[in-house]
């Protein structure tokens, strides 16, 4: 660590300790589950601590200067009094979804903490959802989210306060797209531990969009986990957005485990943001599954996006992708770690893996380390890593036919990322998504982080004149 920022890291955890013991004291678990999950998270904490660059995981992502800052730790609800539809509007336009909110890390109930959709899905509030659905619940938290693997799984475990349930059961299609939207909205700086658990029971379908909003400014801590089940012959699409501004340090950990023929298409768009750590751990269970994971990165200025992703090919006859692009510009940095694991049973495993990048100016930097590690000996497997300028020839080739310069590098870009953008299947959504990345590869967006406007904020806005001054 580095050591002007050593006593803040210290204030922090000395915070998250007192704040974890101030829980455990108040808890009303009467079987003690969440209990002993409570305190077997935080010993593993305690253990562990925070991560370092001196851990390999780690050693091309820097926290230090996130975790020095002085956050403060909700332990309950905040009586916020806020009206959601007055400080959040979607802007994916003709996209009807089930709208779950999340506001500083705690759901918003709108008066009801947990409801059944019209085709039987079941969503709300997952501290609503640990006594409604005991037997459910037990089964699945905590089992594919490891508190011994990392400090920051593990913080999470002890506070694990509220966060996002879904549940579709047996043999149900979900009529809508289920939307979850976490929005940060604070005077002070925060650090927040969302919590969400998602499962598909036996020949089940869902879409899940799960976006991050902020409306003010101020900086952030984001610690979120997920933990998602996917069910014999179950399918899941599962898209992240991931759109905020350049005060927020976020750190995303989605553990999926399928069970035998599950489908699984994962996509995350990472589009603005200061410090981003998205982790994604697939754990392909059973024979016959298929994942498809998709990634695009668009970073600037001094922005970092690191992506970590690892597959276990646990059961025979199963199916992996990988292609994560990124667009790197100005001194911004992206990391690529990807992570396959072939076991000994995995007989018959095709999987592919490929990162992309396109660095814009020499200060622009990226680090990617493809890596596969096979045990079984029937098994079709390749990786690959890219990284480059755009081509001078095809930029000849356009500027020759009357194009513009800054046009051409537009469009060349544009075209690098769509095949990403084309495997959203969400039509709105891959639609909106298109219209990002085009203003975001003009600048438009980063300029729209700078407005002190909040344009989805749909209110009056107010502006002080000192008449002394004109």
């Amino acid at each position: 660590m580095k050591n002007g920022f050593t006593n803040g890291i210290v204030r922090l955890r000395e915070k998250l300790e007192a704040a974890c013991s101030e829980v455990l004291a108040r808890s009303d678990d009467d079987n003690g589950f969440i209990r002993k999950e409570r305190e077997r998270a935080m010993a593993s904490f305690k253990r562990l601590g925070f991560p370092t660059q001196a851990m390999e995981a780690w050693r091309s992502t820097d926290l230090t200067a996130t975790l020095a800052q002085d956050y403060r730790i909700f332990t309950e609800a905040p009586e916020t009094g806020q009206d959601i539809g007055q400080i959040f509007q979607c802007d994916i336009h003709h996209l009807d979804t089930d709208l779950v909110t999340l506001l500083n890390g705690w759901y918003v109930d709108h008066g009801q903490a947990i409801r059944q959709l019209s085709c039987g899905t079941v969503v709300g509030s997952l501290a609503a959802a640990r006594l409604a659905y005991p037997a459910l619940f037990e089964a699945h938290y905590g089992r594919q989210a490891d508190v011994a693997a990392g400090g920051l799984n593990a913080i999470n475990g002890a506070f694990a306060l509220d966060g996002v349930f879904v549940y579709v059961p047996d043999g149900v299609t979900a009529g809508k797209t289920v939307q979850i939207v976490n929005i940060i909205n604070s005077d002070e700086n925060i650090m927040i531990q969302p919590r969400n658990l998602v499962i598909l029971g036996k020949g089940s379908k869902l879409q899940l969009v799960h976006c991050d909003h902020s409306v003010r400014h101020k900086r952030s801590f984001i610690n979120s986990v997920s933990e998602l089940f996917i069910g014999e012959e179950a399918v899941l699409d599962h898209y992240k957005l991931q759109n905020k501004d350049n005060d927020s340090a976020q750190v995303t950990s989605a553990f999926f485990e399928q069970q035998s023929g599950s489908r699984l298409s994962s996509t995350v768009i990472t589009l603005n943001g200061g410090i981003i750590r998205n982790n994604l751990h697939v754990k392909l269970s059973g024979p016959g599954c298929d994942a498809s994971l998709h990634g695009l990165y668009l970073v600037d200025r001094e922005q970092h996006v690191d992506n970590k992703i690892v597959v276990d090919h646990m059961a025979p006859d199963c199916v992996s992708r990988q292609l994560y692009k990124g667009i790197i510009d100005d001194q911004a940095m992206a990391v690529f770690n990807g992570y396959v694991h072939v076991a000994r049973d995995a007989q018959r495993t095709n999987a592919y893996q490929n990162n992309r990048n396109i660095l814009l100016t020499d200060k622009a930097t990226v680090h990617t380390q493809p890596h596969l590690e096979i045990y079984a000996d029937d098994v079709k497997c390749s990786h690959g890593a890219t990284v480059g300028q755009l081509d001078p020839e095809a930029m000849f080739y356009m500027r020759a036919r009357g194009i513009r310069e800054d046009t051409s590098r537009m469009l060349m870009m544009y075209a690098f990322a769509a095949d990403v953008i084309n495997h959203i299947r969400i039509h709105p959504v891959r639609h909106q998504i298109d219209e990002m990345v085009y203003r975001r590869l003009r600048g438009e967006l980063s300029v729209c982080d700078q407005c002190i406007l909040d344009c989805n904020a749909q209110r009056p806005q107010v502006f002080e004149i000192d008449l002394n001054k004109i």
